[in-house]
């Protein structure tokens, strides 16, 4: 027969971003710090944060984010575009430079601006 283990208790994390006058955001962290709670230091490198995009070109990434938010499928991207599918799926891996044509046609489809492609 199986039986409840027992767990240890975690303790939640909670992270808070507050904004206001200088002088009371100082107050407001001393007394944070005074509580014991510590601050967080600022920003993550996005490729740190998605170590599954090591490695492979900003643009690739870009022009897949992009396509994901219009909601296309590469297929759908290619024929708005007039770009071969297979070209298409070249540049999201990064296996094939967009080029400013292309970019500019690809940021007209995804109303993005095209240096992001670039």
């Amino acid at each position: 027969m199986l039986e409840p283990t027992k767990k240890p208790p975690t303790e939640a994390v909670m992270e808070l971003r507050f904004s206001g006058p200088v002088g009371k955001m100082r107050e407001l962290a001393r007394m944070a710090r005074d509580m014991g709670v510590t601050e967080m230091g600022g920003t993550v490198p996005w490729r740190e944060f998605f170590p599954e995009f090591r490695g492979v070109a900003e643009w690739a990434v870009a022009l897949r984010g992009a396509r994901g938010k219009a909601g296309l499928t590469q297929k759908a991207l290619a024929a708005l575009a007039g770009i071969p599918q297979g070209h298409i799926s070249a540049m999201e891996n990064g296996r094939m430079p967009i080029g400013k044509e292309r970019a500019r046609r690809l940021a007209e489809v995804l109303d993005i601006d095209y240096r992001i492609l670039l």
